[in-house]
């Protein structure tokens, strides 16, 4: 059983790494939110809301840059602010996609009970992974073609 894992890691390495590295992401994007909408922020409050959805993007797209060039791409790009700005503009269409989602369905519909707050942004966080790992792999973190 650990020879077929190991090897179905090895296979998909950066897939499982990226796997790995977006949950933890998650993590941290989850706690920031959850932290502000529980103590500080009020979701019912439109602006407090997207205030909440800012602040856990800032703080996991710090994690997220450097966890995934060094565990998952494996960068090797020497110009790190360059990379960095490719890496902060992708991230900014999956933020737009968040801070969409949840002001459409918390806000715009009013599923703004703390049971849909949690729900939409499960959801939302599904769809930025998803979305995070396709940009980072055509954008940001493209190995150089060899000639």
């Amino acid at each position: 059983m650990k020879k077929k894992l190991l090897a179905l890691y090895t296979a998909h390495r950066e897939i499982a790494n990226y796997l790995i590295v977006g949950g933890l992401t998650t993590v941290v994007s989850l706690a920031i939110k959850y932290i502000l909408l529980f103590t500080f922020l009020n979701a019912e409050d439109a602006i407090q809301l997207q205030i909440a959805v800012v602040a856990s993007w800032i703080g996991s797209v710090i994690f997220a840059y450097w966890a995934n060039r060094k565990y998952v791409f494996e960068s090797k790009e020497k110009n790190k602010v360059r990379e960095f700005g490719k890496f902060v503009a992708s991230r900014i269409a999956t933020l737009l996609m968040d801070m969409f989602i949840m002001w459409f369905f918390v806000t715009a519909l009013e599923l703004d009970s703390d049971t849909w707050v949690i729900v939409w942004t499960l959801v939302s966080q599904v769809v930025v992974t998803v979305a995070n790992y396709v940009f980072s792999k055509l954008f940001v973190f493209r190995k150089a073609e060899k000639s």
